[in-house]
């Protein structure tokens, strides 16, 4: 959030500089402080509306107020803690998606490391959910919660939604617990991705990438991306940086197998399981 502070700042900056004032020109020009002026073009003080408004009138910049004051409302909502979130469990948590996924036409993907929460078997939902609960103390609800995650996959089977996928291939083999647990959720992702709406694509291990792997993000329609770190959940709105999530996805998408090659992936990582078991 500091860093989002900060280039905000610094677009102010420049702003400022190409209209050829000083800060202290400028403060009086806004009826601030120059103190003020500096505070903010370092992201030590979020500006307001009203001060990007009066700082883009006064340096002939009317016509970036729109796109500064969207990225104010992204830095001041962007990050939300984890702890915030789940304070009373996770099963609020999990409802509140409900509107957003409701509306959303085109959901875009991507995940490294394990299966997307609208594509999971409640014994998988269950698993993972339980152990994010350990791990960050959350109150235990993991029984509502995951009804709750099952109830959001309504989407997937109803309305005008559709769902381009991206999987690492280490979302197939990262096992989280039994390996008849992870065997019925890699044989429910085969069904899910023969679902019209739905088209899975998945990254092979061992091809020669042209972009790097990511943490994992959703694209919500043009609107939003979504980030969840292991302590905080990142919410972008700046039609920018959207883009810039956009062409990353995109990227990633050209690398990945569909169809017949990613069901053989899949197939793959179920068999490899049945073998560790007898090993």
């Amino acid at each position: 959030m500091q860093q989002a502070r900060q280039a905000l700042g610094q677009r102010l900056r420049d702003i400022r500089v190409e209209a050829g004032l000083s800060a202290r020109t400028l403060g009086r020009l806004m009826g601030r402080h120059p103190s003020k002026v500096s505070r903010i073009e370092h992201g030590v003080t979020p500006p307001s509306a009203a001060d990007i408004r009066a700082w883009c009138g006064h340096c002939g910049a009317t016509d970036q107020v729109d796109d500064m004051v969207a990225s104010l409302r992204a830095v001041e909502g962007m990050y939300v803690e984890l702890r915030r979130l789940t304070r009373t469990g996770m099963r609020h948590h999990q409802k509140s998606r409900v509107p957003l996924y409701e509306r959303t036409r085109l959901f875009r993907i991507y995940e490294p490391g394990a299966i997307p929460g609208l594509f999971q078997t409640p014994n998988y939902a269950r698993t993972l959910l339980g152990r994010i609960m350990a791990f960050n103390g959350i109150p235990d609800d993991r029984e509502e919660a995951v009804a709750a995650r099952m109830d959001r996959q309504r989407v997937v089977h109803s309305g005008e939604h559709r769902f381009a996928v991206i999987l690492e291939e280490w979302a197939l083999r990262c096992r989280i617990g039994s390996a008849e647990m992870m065997a019925g959720q890699l044989g429910h992702l085969i069904n899910v991705a023969s679902f019209p709406s739905v088209s899975l694509g998945i990254i092979p291990a061992n091809i020669d990438r042209t972009m790097w792997s990511s943490p994992g993000f959703w694209i919500f329609d043009e609107d939003r991306v979504e980030i969840e770190t292991p302590s905080a959940e990142l919410t972008i709105t700046q039609p920018r940086e959207i883009a810039v999530y956009a062409r990353t996805f995109a990227e990633l998408s050209s690398m990945a197998v569909y169809g017949a090659a990613a069901r053989s992936l899949i197939t793959a990582a179920i068999n490899d399981l049945g073998a560790d078991e007898d090993g």
